[in-house]
């Protein structure tokens, strides 16, 4: 196991907030994963946070930071619109991506985007505004039919990861499926719900976002 030399707490600008993150760099990595969290989630999504683990032991590094500042997650609380503001969440992305190309350890980095539920649309959004920037995207469960028309522009290698008693989730990934321009493939966890919580189910999407970013991140 590759040791965490760097264990950063970070603020990234986006427009004009501050957004909180976690940057964690081992040794002698040469790609970075940055994760989208879903609704009403933040950086501290356990089920991100159990993945990047996964991804660190791999060698990747990982940026999880919140897309909400803590007084837009008290609106979002009282109101939920903010969490479907998938325009918003995508610039945020892409303030994290630019904050990454521009941080002296982390520029010569690969860039790769995990997103999941709403986090995963506002990360295929992002993609396909900085296409250069972005080498491989793996989504969870991902509210694909929230992209919009930008998921068909976007290029990187893309990993569409469901669970199968996901029912509605399953068929409008498939249907996203089909708009993808570049290398793209679907994993369904048989018996796993929504947020795979079923015994060994969100080992099973560590395992596959790990040789799916394994794959395809250096080679971008």
């Amino acid at each position: 196991m590759r040791c965490v030399t760097q264990d950063i707490f970070c603020h990234i600008a986006s427009g004009n907030v501050e957004l909180e993150g976690d940057l964690c760099l081992p040794d002698d990595a040469d790609s970075i994963v940055v994760f989208a969290h879903g609704s009403g989630s933040s950086r501290h999504s356990p089920r991100n946070r159990f993945v990047a683990e996964a991804l660190r032991r791999r060698g990747l590094g990982t940026l999880l930071f919140d897309l909400l500042t803590l007084r837009e997650e008290r609106l979002d609380m009282r109101s939920g619109q903010l969490r479907f503001d998938i325009d918003l969440l995508a610039g945020r992305m892409v303030a994290a991506t630019e904050w990454l190309a521009d941080y002296e350890d982390t520029r010569h980095l690969h860039i790769g985007f995990f997103g999941g539920n709403t986090g995963a649309a506002a990360a295929f959004r992002a993609a396909s505004r900085v296409p250069e920037k972005i080498g491989a995207i793996v989504s969870r469960g991902g509210r694909l039919d929230l992209s919009g028309a930008e998921l068909g522009q976007v290029e990187a290698p893309t990993l569409l990861i469901v669970g199968g008693d996901d029912v509605p989730v399953v068929e409008a990934n498939r249907a996203a499926q089909k708009k993808f321009r570049g290398v793209n493939q679907l994993e369904v966890v048989p018996g796993a719900s929504q947020l795979f919580e079923e015994p060994g189910a969100l080992d099973q999407v560590a395992a596959l976002a790990c040789d799916w970013f394994a794959r395809y991140l250096p080679a971008r």
